[in-house]
């Protein structure tokens, strides 16, 4: 089942640019600017909430009563912040048996049916 979170953030592109070097070699600017709109709780139409958030290298998603978490990693998927972002929020949504996935300028929640 596929479930639409929230609208991308349209200043994400702009966290890469060189004059926002935030130092830190993972790229927390665009992290914080792709999970912007998952900070506030997302209640979803079955009634259960939704968030993320980031806490220095480690990315912590919510959903309902559980929560996955995944890290920035640069030496498996650097040196491209998206790269690394990515493989955070795969690994932290695999956690929690879906996927998050960002297509047509919104974030989806794209869980397994159960049975």
């Amino acid at each position: 089942m596929k479930t639409e979170l929230a609208p991308l953030n349209p200043d994400l592109e702009a966290a890469l640019r060189p004059e926002k070097n935030d130092r830190s070699g993972v790229g927390v600017h665009y992290a914080d600017a792709y999970l912007k709109p998952l900070k506030k709780k997302i209640e979803l139409p079955d009634g259960t909430k939704f968030s993320a958030k980031r806490r220095g290298l480690k990315i912590t998603l919510t959903w309902g009563t559980n929560s996955g978490e995944g890290l920035l990693r640069r030496l498996e998927n650097g040196p491209d912040p998206k790269n690394m972002l990515q493989g955070a929020l795969d690994e932290a949504a695999e956690a929690l048996g879906a996927k998050l996935i960002a297509e047509d300028g919104k974030l989806w929640l794209e869980s397994a049916p159960t049975a």
